[in-house]
Formats: structure tokens, sequence, C-alpha cells
């Protein structure tokens, strides 16, 4: 049997960036789309891409939240409002 081109990054889920997080997310598809896995790997690689597909989704929820946070201020100036948690502000 085959073993996929690409490896999980040793990156929590949790710190992907978004760009990161559907890369990886494609090449697990592709890896499973492709076959000749054994089942467990097929499986545990099944399971990491929809964690995968869960932070590229709130990563996205959370973009479309700061573009509906534009507000126009008095002049016509344009701020965004961060809506992020206390703590995401943290870690950064």
């Amino acid at each position: 049997m085959r073993t996929p081109v690409t490896q999980p990054t040793d990156t929590p889920i949790d710190r992907l960036s978004f760009d990161d997080a559907l890369g990886e997310l494609q090449r697990a598809v592709a890896d499973l789309e492709t076959g000749g896995l054994p089942l467990e790997r097929s499986i545990a690689l099944y399971e990491r891409g929809v964690a995968l597909h869960e932070r590229c989704a709130s990563l996205l929820s959370e973009a479309e939240l700061k573009v509906q946070q534009l507000v126009t201020r008095a002049g016509g100036a344009i701020a965004a409002i961060d809506v992020r948690p206390d703590e995401a502000v943290d870690a950064e």
C-alpha cells in the first residue's frame, strides 16, 4: 500500500492559519481520493480533515464578522472593530 506523499504538519490545528489549514485539507482529500491507504490511516486522515474543515469554517466566520463590523465614522473614515474574544487577541 502506498504512503501519502504529504504528511500532516506537527502544528496543532487550532494554531494553523487559514491558508495552511486549507492546504493541508486539500492534500488530505487528494490522498483519500487516490486510495490505497490502510484503513486506519484513511480514518485518521478523514478525522483530521474534518477538524481542518472546522478550523477553516471558523476562520471564515471570524473574517465575515470583521467585515460586518466595519463602520463608517464621522467624516467618512472607515475603521474595523475587533470582534475577536479577548483570549484570541492576547494570544497574538
